[in-house]
């Protein structure tokens, strides 16, 4: 049987090895691995990201994620992209206002 200092020590471990795998698993996000430049509709989308290349991945890309939930994930620097990232962020001053608002159903708010 180990003496109890050899046991404080085990359990103190286990509990940094835990807390630091919750801290690394939750930094740890999803990354576009390719983008498409097909352009969509700006209807459909109610919030974006910026992936930028270097910060845990790869290529730079804006990932468009849909009202219900899907993402795309498109060149950062195509031009139909600003026109899709004005409408969310009229759409997010808009909504800020009148949250109920018809057209404010799966736009995310900041």
């Amino acid at each position: 049987m180990a003496p109890r200092g050899d046991a404080k020590l085990f359990f103190c471990i286990l509990f940094i090895t835990c807390c630091f795998s919750v801290t690394s698993a939750e930094l740890m996000s999803d990354c576009c691995l390719s983008v498409k430049n097909q352009s969509v509709s700006k209807h459909v989308i109610g919030d974006y990201k910026h992936q930028v290349s270097g910060e845990g991945c790869s290529i730079d890309a804006m990932v468009l994620v849909g009202r219900r939930g899907r993402t795309l994930c498109v060149p950062a620097d195509a031009p139909w992209v600003k026109e899709v990232l004005d409408h969310v962020n009229y759409l997010r001053k808009v909504c800020k206002k009148n949250p109920k608002a018809k057209r404010c159903g799966g736009v995310k708010l900041e």
